[in-house]
């Protein structure tokens, strides 16, 4: 589904104010599943952090409003990273402390990206913040407890434990027990206290299980069998449908394997116009959708 087909089956249901303002969080959004788009590895990252936030500001018992904010500033938290050189974003090896000096900017740059924007004050705090810690060692501005806003707090556990569950250029991703058992370690310093005591509660009853490995509902994460990223695939794909390695333009074609299809190597590679970032415009306008009332955008 198109956001134009979305929206245009919408707008004689709400208010045109509240479809504009729909339209335009939704092209924040689609912004940043391009900015995603550009690292291989990281495919699915930004809706399982949206997913795991919005649980976990349910769990702590945050009123809809603040838990639809804090969902979508999980899903645009990385922004910033479209200013990231894509050699440090695709390097294979362990980042160097230079390299990761320049990672650690992406918050300022999403900041200035999202300055002067209407949306700005919903999801700033994520986008500026998620990465600071409570014992004053995280970055950009080396806040310390209660002065890190709680979208901040809980997009940065939730970002965290994605990166550790998940597979990187010089590591497999770790088991979810591994990775609660490092939040556990280090509540207090690197994540707030007590939005992690929750975060653990929600892995230790399996409830995050059909979100960690799965790039949308449903749909498992699947690797290039060339190079090892993340082929991403879309609610509406069907069988026969190609798909590509953004890494190494390996062609997959997508066949029948219950519960969900299974991309197959061909054996041929993709032209430019077939490994060009095309967003997910379903999951993006059930993200908005999601969000939309507790927002006040509708009527």
């Amino acid at each position: 589904m198109s956001l134009f087909s979305f929206f245009g089956r919408r707008s004689t249901q709400l208010p045109q104010q509240s479809v504009n303002d729909e339209k335009m969080l939704a092209s924040l959004l689609v912004m940043a599943w391009v900015v995603e788009a550009r690292d291989p590895y990281t495919g699915g990252h930004l809706w399982r952090v949206s997913r795991f936030s919005r649980m976990l500001a349910e769990r702590s018992g945050l009123g809809p409003e603040d838990v639809a904010r804090i969902s979508i500033g999980g899903f645009l938290h990385d922004l910033g990273k479209v200013g990231i050189p894509d050699a440090i974003l695709g390097k294979k090896e362990k980042l160097t402390d230079e390299e990761y000096e320049v990672v650690k900017t992406h918050p300022e740059v999403g900041r200035r990206m999202l300055a002067g924007h209407p949306f700005s004050g919903l999801v700033m705090d994520a986008v500026y913040m998620h990465h600071e810690t409570p014992d004053g060692r995280g970055y950009p501005r080396g806040l310390t407890q209660h002065d890190i806003p709680a979208a901040a707090r809980i997009v940065g556990i939730c970002d965290a434990f994605d990166a550790m569950t998940s597979n990187r250029p010089y590591r497999r991703g770790m088991p979810v027990e591994k990775a609660l058992g490092i939040i556990s370690e280090n509540l207090g310093r690197q994540f707030d206290a007590r939005f992690g005591e929750q975060f653990i509660q929600l892995g230790e009853s399996a409830e995050l299980h059909h979100i960690v490995g799965h790039t949308d509902e449903g749909i498992p994460l699947q690797e290039c069998l060339m190079c090892g990223p993340t082929i991403v695939m879309q609610r509406d794909s069907v069988a026969g449908d190609h798909v590509y390695c953004r890494a190494c333009g390996s062609e997959y074609q997508l066949e029948e394997a219950a519960p969900a299809l299974h991309p197959v190597l061909t054996g041929r590679r993709g032209n430019a116009s077939a490994l060009e970032a095309k967003p997910d415009h379903d999951l993006i306008a059930r993200s908005v959708s999601e969000s939309a009332r507790a927002l006040h955008f509708a009527a």
